[in-house]
């Protein structure tokens, strides 16, 4: 089966999901979307299973008390064509609002849901954008997830990039190889080996939390991008009830080592609504991330971030002088801001 027949074929419905599932799931304000592939894998794992915390349906979604719309500011930087421009040198591109699978504690949630301007297709605007301002020097595709646009979408918005000459480096925020591994094809490979003709580097950001989502065909698509030597780095959500606990974490980020992937952010997680069950405190997640620097070398320690709400950036989560927090944060800036 073709990756785009496992997408087409994805779970789509509360009725769907219950049925393949044999399980009573809530009716929540999100919608629901899982690859029967993948969820297979999640039947294997079991109920209570970070696969299946991730990704299944959860009461708590219709918590509007608590959590915010918009919890890192997207739009408090959005351009309205396609580009939040939150730091001075890069710029998020945001092409597509569909992803492999629809992830229960996305800070973007709510945004994708109802398909909020930030996503307008408005290329022309961005590419303009982007001439106008050359001190961005770097693209991050991110979404939705950039990999479910077709190779000839991606070709096309690369080779429109590498016109502009300020634009150096390009990076793939991406979901899909662990979700729907097929995707990571030949026709793929041969447009991000192009990538690396157009700008000085070109790197792929594989969205992962827990080392069972490695599975055998994640491995070998994994593989595939390095033996075309394409830069792989991965980046994290740290979630209670899925990967908070050091042995967790450890284990993830051993074994993407192993597999000749670069850790690179551990995101503390963001205040979205409808996600907030998956929080836990910053003294929560320094006490996890502390004894990670005794037991894995600093190639395989990625950073402990966090974005401070309301589109002030992000900034290193972890304090070495004290694991209890003050209450306020030094923005992107250097000014402080209270957030507790």
């Amino acid at each position: 089966m073709s990756w785009t027949q496992e997408f087409k074929s994805a779970l789509k419905t509360r009725e769907e999901i219950s049925n393949f599932f044999n399980f009573d799931f809530p009716e929540v304000n999100y919608p629901v979307f899982i690859p029967i592939v993948f969820a297979t894998k999640i039947i294997q794992a079991g109920p209570g299973s970070p696969l299946w915390n991730q990704f299944l349906p959860h009461a708590e979604e219709n918590n509007v008390d608590m959590g915010r719309l918009d919890p890192i500011g997207d739009k408090v930087h959005a351009k309205n064509n396609q580009l939040i421009h939150r730091y001075e040198n890069r710029a998020l591109f945001t092409p597509t609002t569909v992803c492999p699978v629809l992830c229960r504690y996305c800070f973007r949630k709510n945004e994708l849901a109802d398909k909020d301007e930030i996503f307008d297709q408005k290329f022309q605007e961005a590419k303009t954008y982007l001439m106008e301002n050359p001190e961005i020097n770097e693209i991050i595709f991110t979404g939705g997830d950039p990999f479910i646009l077709s190779n000839e979408k991606i070709a096309f918005y690369l080779q429109e990039f590498a016109e502009i000459e300020s634009i150096k480096y390009v990076r793939f925020h991406t979901r899909t190889p662990v979700i729907l591994p097929s995707r990571i094809d030949e026709g793929l490979l041969a447009v991000l080996e192009s990538a690396k003709h157009f700008f000085k580097r070109s790197m792929v950001m594989i969205h992962i939390n827990h080392e069972s989502e490695l599975t055998e065909d994640v491995i070998d698509a994994i593989a595939r991008l390095n033996e075309q030597n394409i830069e792989v780095f991965s980046q994290t959500v740290l979630l209670k009830s899925v990967n908070d606990s050091t042995d967790a974490l450890y284990n993830l980020f051993s074994a993407l080592a192993d597999n000749k992937v670069k850790p690179y952010y551990l995101h503390h997680p963001d205040e979205a609504r409808g996600a907030m069950y998956f929080y836990l405190s910053l003294e929560e997640g320094r006490r996890i991330f502390a004894p990670l620097h005794n037991r894995l070398p600093g190639w395989a320690l990625p950073q402990y971030i966090i974005d401070i709400p309301g589109g002030e950036g992000k900034i290193p989560a972890f304090n070495p002088e004290s694991f209890e927090f003050s209450g306020e944060l030094i923005n992107r800036n250097g000014e402080k801001v209270k957030i507790r």
